[in-house]
């Protein structure tokens, strides 16, 4: 190459159409191949060298990193393939960011919306919300209710169904509904300890594995009646129910059994604030709420009721 194809830095970056500040950014990290050295030993660059330039600038606007960039221009007969990566990675880190900027124009919204004397409370719990909001506090208040030691898979089986994830587009319902939760979730419970369904106490965590496992199928049953609006009744919903309790119980689904069940479910601590927050999270944009555990118990409760009155 003569000595008129090379370029001073000055003139590279003049022709890129930057700044000699970028070019000497991107050069000393080793970005753009210098051809020559001059005579006082300053850098000399060539054609190569601008169309890397050229390559980086639109790389940069795509908002790929640095050490993306880098990746990118230094892949060897990878078919584009580092490309890809580089551009699929950065659209998920943009979706990320697009949500958590959703949650808090919906907080803003939901603080300058409200009536002025329901601020300082909002505010309030609010201040402990991330955005996008994190499950991981509901996921350890419901591993601290559930009975210890049950199989892996009906835990998460359960959590799966008991935890709401934070909607992509949420509205200000949604903000308020997730930060009560959290303010729920982590608040010190009375004398220091959580009050636990007397059945897990009985069943033991072989019995509470049996229990939760066919309450997930009986919520499951009742699901559908509950999204009709069906009034509660006895079926295979009901059945599945009972069964679950029996199996725990280590007793049989006899009517006085159902009897007994009625009146221990009774007396039982229910989560009904966790499960309408719940609800309102699972609401579509248009549409009635998702049935939750809560709804569905119940329903199988009201269910159990009325077969009770039944058989009376």
């Amino acid at each position: 190459m003569s000595d008129e194809q090379f370029w001073s830095i000055g003139e590279l970056a003049e022709r890129a159409g930057v700044t000699v500040k970028t070019v000497r950014f991107y050069s000393d990290r080793g970005l753009l191949p210098e051809s020559a050295r001059s005579g006082g030993g300053h850098r000399r660059y060539g054609p190569q060298a601008l169309e890397r330039l050229r390559l980086i600038r639109s790389l940069r606007a795509l908002d790929l990193s640095v050490p993306q960039v880098r990746r990118v221009v230094e892949d060897r007969g990878g078919a584009g393939r580092v490309l890809e990566e580089a551009v699929a990675s950065r659209l998920r880190e943009l979706g990320g960011e697009l949500t958590a900027m959703r949650w808090r124009a919906a907080a803003l919204r939901l603080v300058g919306e409200c009536p002025p004397a329901e601020r300082a409370e909002r505010l309030r719990i609010l201040g402990a919300l991330s955005s996008p909001p994190s499950t991981a506090p509901l996921v350890r208040f419901w591993r601290g209710w559930l009975p210890p030691r049950m199989p892996a898979r009906v835990t998460a089986a359960f959590l799966e169904a008991a935890v709401p994830q934070p909607p992509d587009d949420p509205t200000p319902e949604h903000v308020l509904a997730f930060a009560r939760l959290h303010a729920m979730t982590t608040a010190p419970c009375p004398a220091g300890r959580r009050p636990q369904p007397d059945v897990h106490r009985v069943a033991g965590a072989g019995g509470a594995s049996l229990l939760y496992a066919g309450l997930i199928e009986a919520f499951d049953l009742a699901g559908p009646q509950v999204r009709r609006h069906r009034a509660p009744h006895a079926g295979e919903a009901l059945d599945a129910y009972v069964a679950a309790y029996a199996s725990a119980y280590g007793s049989r689904d006899t009517r006085e059994f159902r009897r007994l069940l009625a009146a221990r479910l009774a007396a039982e601590p229910r989560l009904d604030r966790y499960w309408e927050l719940t609800a309102v999270l699972r609401t579509p944009p248009a549409g009635l709420p998702e049935p939750t555990p809560g709804t569905a118990d119940g329903w199988l409760r009201g269910a159990l009721e009325q077969d009770n009155a039944s058989a009376a």
